[in-house]
C-alpha cells in the first residue's frame, strides 16, 4: 500500500547501522592507505589494532555505543553525534558552516520577489502540516522526511560549551509551529511581519510586498553599524552566548526582540547589494552584511536590489537533500497555488514593525567589532565560479561512466596539477534511507584513483591506459559510494566512539588516551585539501559552501542532465592555488571526456 502521509513512513525506516569496531578498523585502514608513506601506514595500522584489544577502553566504548543503539528511544546511534558535530563547534557559523543556494531570475523587484518566495516557502509548510506532501522515494525506497520538520520556526541558540536549537516537533514545542510572522532584516534593522492574519490565513502577495515596501521606505539611512545586532550571530559560539545573555538581560525589550526573531517562520533579508554578476551574487548569498542576517536562523530567504535570491540555511537541523526538497516544492507550482494552500485572502496592510533594540555602549561596540571582524574574515575568503553549460550529468552517461565518478576523477587530475599533490578529499554521501538519516562521511582517495591521477600525470602512458585506470578508479568510487549509502563507512563510527569517551568515558572506565586519534591516518585522511557536496536541481543555479581548513578548497557543485556549475572556496592567501585548480578543472574534463569519447 501506498505510503500517503508526509512522516508515516518515517518511523518505520531502518536504523542505520551500527558497524562492529573490526570492520571499522579495516575500513579505516583501507582508506587512509593511500594518503600515507609506509612508516605512517605502520604507525597507524598499529594505533588502529590496538583499538580491538579485548576488554580494553575502545571495546568499551563500542558497548556502551551498542547499549546506546538498542535502547527503545534512540531512533540512531548517530543521534548524540550530530549534535556533537554540528551544535558542539566554537568557531564561528557563518560562511564556515551556513550554505546557500542562488536561484534562477524571478521578479526584478526585490520587494515582490521576496513576497513571491515567502508565500511559496509557506506553501511547503502548509502540505508539511498537512501531512500531504508526498514522502520522498528513491528507488522505490522511503526516505526520511524528519529534517522537513525544522526548515520553519526553527533557530540555533549559542552555548558556553555546546548550542541548542529552538525547533518545532520537540517536547518544549510539540507539533508544527503556529507562529504567524517572519523576521525581515534591512538597513541594520529588524522588523516583525505578519504574513499569517489572526486566523492562520496568509496575506496576498501583494499585500506583503507592500508591507515589504513600506519598510524599506520608512529608513532611507543605514542603521549605525553598532546598533545592527544580527552581526553578533557571526561571533564565535561561546562570545556569542555570553553577548547574547547580555543583550537579553540588559532589557526586556531586548529578551522579546530575540524571542520574536527565533520564534519567526523564517528570515527575509532584503539586501541592498546590487550585484555585478552571478560570483558577486552568489558571495552576497554566501555572506552579505553581517548587520542584515540572523545566521542562526534555519531557513533565511536572501533578496539582493536587483531581484536576485536564494537562500542561507543553517546546517544543524538541515542537510542539503532536505533544503532542495524545499526549494523543488517552492517552484514546483504557482506562487497563486501556494496562496491557494495558505488560504492566502486580502486582508489590508500586514502588521508590521520594527524591533525595539535597547543596547549600551559594551555592546554596541562589541556589535561593530563583529561586523568588522566577519567583513575581514570575508575578505580573507576567495571565491571563484566554474561553469559547464555544455555538460552535465547526461555527457557523462553517455560516456558510461556514473556521473559524480567522473566529476570526482576530474577534480582529483586538476587538484593534482594545480598544487602537485593528491590530498584527502571528502565527499557528503546522503543516507536518508535510514530513520532520521542524514549523511555519511566518505573519502574519494582509493588506490584506484592514486593511480588513475598518476597515469594522467605520466607523459608516456597511453590513451588505453588512461581510459582503463578511469574504469578502474570509477568502479572503485563507486563501490565506496554503495558502501556509505549502506552506512558501512568508518569514519563517523570512530568519531562518534571518540565522543562517546568524553561524555561518558570516566563514568565508564574509559579514560586511556587511544592512540589512534593522533596517528597519521586519522589526521592526514580527516585533513581536507577538498571538500565536495553535490546539490542537483533545475531550481539551483549555484550552491556554495566556505572552506573548512586553510588549505583547502570548498566544492560545491550542482551536477545537471545538461549542466554543470561549480562554487570553489579557499581562505584568500590559498587562492593562487584555486584559481589553478578552476583552470585545471576546465581542462580536466575536456580531456578526460575526449579520451573516453575516443574509446
Amino acid at each position: 500500500m501506498a505510503v500517503t502521509s508526509t512522516f508515516a513512513a518515517d518511523d518505520d525506516l531502518p536504523k542505520v547501522p551500527l558497524p562492529t569496531l573490526s570492520a571499522s578498523v579495516d575500513r579505516f585502514l583501507q582508506w587512509c592507505a593511500p594518503l600515507l608513506t609506509p612508516d605512517e601506514l605502520a604507525r597507524t595500522t598499529e594505533a588502529a589494532r590496538a583499538l580491538l584489544v579485548p576488554g580494553g577502553t575502545a571495546a568499551t566504548l563500542q558497548a556502551d555505543l551498542e547499549r546506546f543503539d538498542a535502547a527503545p528511544s534512540t531512533y540512531s546511534w548517530l543521534d548524540e553525534f550530530w549534535p556533537s558535530r554540528y551544535l558542539g563547534r566554537r568557531d564561528r557559523i557563518a560562511l564556515n558552516a551556513n550554505f546557500f543556494f542562488l536561484f534562477g531570475p524571478g521578479s526584478p523587484d526585490p520587494c515582490e520577489r521576496a513576497a513571491e518566495l515567502t508565500v511559496a516557502a509557506l506553501g511547503h509548510k502548509a502540505d508539511l502540516d498537512a501531512g500531504t506532501f508526498p514522502p520522498l522515494v528513491n528507488r522505490d525506497v522511503p526516505q526520511s522526511m524528519d529534517q522537513s520538520r525544522h526548515i520553519f520556526s526553527t533557530t540555533r541558540v549559542p552555548g558556553a560549551v555546546q548550542d541548542s536549537v529552538r525547533t518545532p516537533y520537540s517536547d518544549a514545542w510539540p507539533g508544527p509551529s503556529t507562529e504567524r510572522h517572519v523576521v525581515v532584516l534591512h538597513r541594520g534593522r529588524i522588523h516583525r511581519l505578519d504574513v499569517l492574519g489572526p486566523d492562520g490565513a496568509a496575506h496576498t502577495v501583494e499585500e506583503i510586498a507592500g508591507a515589504l515596501r513600506d519598510i524599506r521606505a520608512a529608513h532611507p539611512d543605514r542603521a549605525a553599524v553598532g546598533d545592527a545586532v544580527g552581526a553578533l550571530t557571526t561571533l564565535a559560539r561561546a562570545e556569542w552566548a555570553e553577548v547574547r545573555d547580555r543583550l537579553t538581560g540588559l532589557d526586556p525589550a531586548n529578551a522579546e526582540a530575540v524571542d520574536l526573531v527565533e520564534r519567526a517562520l523564517l528570515a527575509i533579508c532584503l539586501d541592498e547589494h546590487d550585484p555585478v554578476d552571478e560570483q558577486d551574487a552568489a558571495r552576497v548569498l554566501l555572506a552579505g552584511d553581517a548587520g542584515d542576517r540572523w545566521f542562526d536562523k534555519a531557513l533565511s530567504i536572501v533578496v539582493l536590489a536587483d531581484g536576485t535570491a536564494g537562500v542561507n540555511i543553517e546546517h544543524c537541523e538541515l542537510d542539503g537533500t532536505t533544503v532542495l526538497t524545499l526549494v523543488d516544492a517552492m517552484f514546483a507550482d504557482p506562487v497563486a497555488t501556494h496562496a491557494e494552500r495558505l488560504g492566502a485572502r486580502a486582508q489590508g496592510a500586514p502588521a508590521h514593525a520594527e524591533l525595539r533594540v535597547v543596547l549600551d555602549d559594551d555592546l554596541r561596540a562589541t556589535t561593530a567589532r563583529a561586523h568588522d571582524e566577519f567583513a575581514a574574515f570575508l575578505d580573507a575568503t576567495a571565491t571563484e565560479l566554474v561553469a559547464f553549460d555544455d555538460f552535465g550529468a547526461d555527457d557523462a552517461k553517455a560516456l558510461k561512466c556514473s556521473p559524480d565518478a567522473f566529476v570526482q576523477a576530474c577534480y582529483q587530475v586538476a587538484h593534482r596539477r594545480a598544487k602537485g599533490v593528491t590530498g584527502a578529499t571528502y565527499e557528503s554521501i546522503a543516507t536518508r534511507q535510514f530513520r532520521r538519516g542524514r549523511t555519511e562521511a566518505m573519502r574519494v582517495i582509493t588506490p584506484e584513483m592514486v593511480a588513475f591521477v598518476d597515469t594522467m600525470q605520466d607523459p608516456q602512458a597511453s590513451a588505453e591506459d588512461r581510459v582503463a585506470t578511469f574504469r578502474a578508479a570509477a568502479a572503485a568510487h563507486g563501490t565506496r559510494a554503495r558502501q556509505c549509502q549502506q552506512g558501512d563507512a568508518p569514519e563517523q563510527h570512530l568519531w562518534e566512539l571518540e565522543w562517546v569517551q568524553r561524555r561518558r568515558g570516566a563514568e565508564l572506565g574509559a579514560t586511556e588516551p587511544l592512540a589512534v586519534f593522533d596517528s597519521p591516518g586519522w589526521t592526514i585522511m580527516r585533513d581536507d585539501w577538498l571538500s565536495t557536496s553535490s546539490a542537483p536541481s533545475h531550481n539551483v543555479g549555484w550552491f556554495g559552501f566556505g572552506s573548512t581548513s586553510s588549505r583547502c578548497i570548498g566544492v560545491a557543485y550542482v551536477l545537471l542532465p545538461d549542466r554543470f556549475h561549480v562554487h570553489l572556496s579557499t581562505p584568500a592567501d590559498q587562492a593562487e592555488g584555486m584559481h589553478a585548480f578552476a583552470r585545471e578543472l576546465r581542462a580536466a574534463v575536456t580531456e578526460l571526456g575526449g579520451l573516453l569519447r575516443s574509446s
